[in-house]
């Protein structure tokens, strides 16, 4: 999953990107449905953004490619659904309850919106001291596991140098897979274009890359 087409930073043969100008937030209202439906599980505990975010990965590169923005949540909503036991495959194709509802961790309700509309925070306590330091040269770690992670695959086996430390926040590795949270330091690490793409590349050019520690090694 996590090779999969949704990480795209760093390949080429896709075209330019094309803003459209004066975005509307959406453009059919059955997009502002989804938000909505999103935050909402979300928010009675029906699974975290980690989760939220690996179920689009799952999606085959030919749908991924071929549907908007929107149609990509919807479509992760309807597997987490599922893999929650929270609706059944005919439930979803009729789109309407056949079954009892399942409880959740709670019920949102009207009072609770402006909340479920403001992003969490994701910082931790430490649990250990940080292993890295500004201005220390890390490389990312050659990894490719089966699980949802935030680690860009062009940055994997190149080296880079910590610019800052965020402290230590939620793991999405972890909590992407109902493991915890397991609160891990957090790094950016700012890449030199050429260590990324070779000698022909632009010399000005450096990427910044947050990275969580279990992502980085010495060299």
């Amino acid at each position: 999953m996590t090779d999969s087409i949704h990480d795209m930073g760093g390949m080429d043969g896709f075209g330019k990107v094309e803003p459209e100008p004066n975005e509307p937030p959406f453009h059919q209202a059955w997009e502002a449905r989804v938000l909505a439906m999103q935050r909402a599980m979300g928010y009675a505990g029906a699974w975290n953004i980690d989760m939220s975010r690996a179920a689009q990965e799952l999606l085959p590169p030919n749908v991924y490619l071929s549907v908007s923005y929107y149609k990509r949540w919807a479509l992760g909503i309807e597997h987490n659904l599922l893999k929650q036991g929270l609706a059944d495959a005919g439930e979803i194709a009729d789109g309407r309850a056949r079954n009892s509802a399942k409880p959740l961790k709670r019920k949102l309700t009207p009072d609770a919106v402006p909340a479920v509309m403001t992003r969490g925070s994701y910082g931790r306590p430490a649990q250990a001291p940080a292993r890295f330091k500004p201005g220390d040269r890390v490389r990312a770690k050659n990894i490719h596991p089966r699980t949802h992670t935030r680690l860009p695959r062009y940055v994997r086996g190149h080296i880079g140098t910590v610019e800052l430390v965020h402290g230590c926040h939620v793991f999405p590795d972890t909590a992407a897979v109902g493991q915890g949270e397991n609160p891990q330091w957090l790094y950016t690490v700012v890449f030199d274009g050429r260590e990324l793409w070779g000698a022909d590349a632009d010399p000005t050019i450096k990427v910044s890359v947050d990275a969580f520690e279990p992502y980085l090694e010495t060299p």
